[in-house]
């Protein structure tokens, strides 16, 4: 089953709610994709093997002196999540942007001290969600203006119930630009699988029922620019849409 929300051409909200396969009713005129979550978006960095490996030595000196042993973490702040197919707006100074396509696992009850083996049973369900970050340098702490600018955070269009996937740990990852592909990726290369970053993270930090677990960015980001679209699709989820703006595009 596939649960979003939308906003009504009217100003009512409405939860969207597919679960034969069926276009159900929304009533008349357009909708507005709304972000399907309404709790805390936690992200992890450094948890594909490429994104390590590309690092190389660089982990290994100052001020880092040895890769990270725990997950890294960061979150995005509620003024950075947006719905599907919503424009985002680039500040004057962002000349461009990276894409950072990631599974999302939604939780579905309160999760603490989680175990591997229970994990799944703390998991609602999964979405797509666009880490859009200004590109800098800084791994172990990554800056809060680089990665919570308003709308960095494009979160849908829906949440799949958990049961619906056949493997979290085996998606495949496409972002297009333009239509165009500009990266591929997979969720077998994760460092530590959906499962262990479960555990790892709530060994130290509780998690609640609506809260959003970044599962981490492939490497190798893509850049878009002002006027691109930017599709991040995940197999067997869907397709999350963007659509980026400069700021004076945005206020004529």
């Amino acid at each position: 089953m596939r649960r979003g929300k939308v906003r009504l051409s009217d100003g009512r909200q409405q939860d969207w709610v597919q679960a034969d396969g069926t276009q159900p009713a929304r009533g008349p005129g357009p909708v507005q994709w709304l972000p399907p979550v309404d709790g805390a978006v936690v992200g992890t960095l450094l948890n594909f093997r490429g994104e390590l490996e590309a690092l190389g030595d660089a982990l290994a000196e100052p001020p880092y002196q040895a890769p990270p042993n725990a997950p890294v973490l960061y979150l995005k702040p509620a003024n950075t999540r947006v719905g599907h197919n919503q424009y985002v707006v680039l500040p004057p100074d962002v000349d461009g942007i990276w894409v950072g396509a990631c599974l999302g696992v939604v939780i579905g009850r309160t999760a603490t001290r989680v175990r591997v083996p229970h994990a799944a049973e703390c998991i609602a369900g999964y979405t797509i969600v666009n880490d859009l970050t200004v590109p800098h340098a800084s791994y172990y702490r990554p800056p809060v203006r680089h990665k919570c600018r308003d709308g960095f955070c494009p979160i849908g269009p829906w949440v799949v119930d958990r049961e619906d996937l056949p493997d979290a740990d085996a998606l495949d990852i496409t972002v297009r630009i333009n239509g165009e592909i500009a990266q591929r990726a997979n969720t077998s290369t994760l460092v530590r699988p959906i499962a262990q970053l479960l555990a790892d993270v709530t060994a130290f930090m509780t998690l609640e029922a609506g809260d959003v677990l970044l599962a981490g960015i492939p490497e190798n980001p893509p850049l878009a620019r002002a006027g691109d679209r930017i599709d991040v699709g995940i197999a067997h989820i869907g397709t999350l849409t963007t659509h980026l703006l400069r700021q004076a595009e945005a206020v004529q």
